[in-house]
């Protein structure tokens, strides 16, 4: 069955993108689970009230249901209808903050997965505006996750001769900015943070348990010592549906 005619400004969006239909499908219904638009124990709209709404074949919508009743999100009952069994996202926000002592922080309960570690590195998106670069960097890619579920992947480049002063031990246990800020004597004098929203390629679906081409927040944080080093490069990759950014206006 060929899909309907977009019948709303969903519809004509989906038409619009060239990721696959029941991808993006899923991910608007698994938002709508998040944020509790279907409540836990609901019983959402039927497929072919859904496949209206979405300008879509029935077998799409199928499909795109399928995705979130193997995550547990949802149950399907003949002659019944589908309901949502369980919203297992909301409480897995992760702050980006937006001050010095904020970066310092760790995430509650989370757990820092050491992925690689490479000495004599080059660091990658090297920001324009900052310190000169070291001599070396050490390379070490880390996955955070909380809960049973990563929500962050980052590739943290540190000035090699730093790296050397820094307990190995820390480097699962530290926030990036962290692994810098307690080394004794080393004095950070310029210290920024630019986040700008992406998508998930093959490597981030991958390494993040999210679907090809789910929103994505990179962040990357940049300290510069005060002999004009730059002793930190740290690019992160966010889960789009756990990070949250709040600035204080007053």
């Amino acid at each position: 069955m060929p899909d309907s005619e977009p019948t709303t400004t969903t519809a004509t969006a989906i038409r619009k993108s060239a990721v696959a239909r029941y991808l993006q499908l899923a991910a608007l219904f698994r938002r709508r689970i998040e944020t509790s638009e279907w409540p836990v124990d609901s019983r959402i709209p039927t497929v072919e009230e859904l496949a209206k709404e979405c300008g879509v074949a029935n077998m799409t919508i199928r499909q795109a249901l399928s995705l979130l009743e193997q995550e547990g999100l949802i149950e399907r009952f003949r002659a019944k209808g589908t309901f949502v069994r369980k919203n297992n996202r909301r409480d897995l926000w992760c702050e980006v903050q937006t001050d010095w002592n904020g970066l310092l922080m760790a995430r509650a309960n989370a757990r820092i997965e050491l992925l690689g570690s490479e000495a004599d590195a080059t660091p990658t998106d090297i920001p324009a505006g900052t310190g000169e670069l070291a001599p070396s960097y050490r390379h070490l890619r880390r996955r955070h996750s909380r809960e049973g579920q990563a929500f962050l992947l980052a590739d943290v480049f540190i000035d090699e001769r730093l790296a050397d002063r820094i307990d190995e031990r820390d480097f699962t246990t530290k926030t990036s900015m962290r692994l810098i800020a307690d080394i004794p004597g080393l004095k950070i004098v310029d210290a920024r943070q630019t986040l700008t929203i992406g998508s998930a390629d093959p490597e981030v679906s991958e390494l993040l348990g999210v679907l090809l081409g789910d929103p994505i927040a990179y962040v990357q944080r940049v300290a510069v010592a005060e002999d004009g080093t730059t002793a930190l490069i740290a690019n992160g990759i966010y889960r789009g549906d756990t990070v949250r950014v709040e600035f204080k206006l007053t």
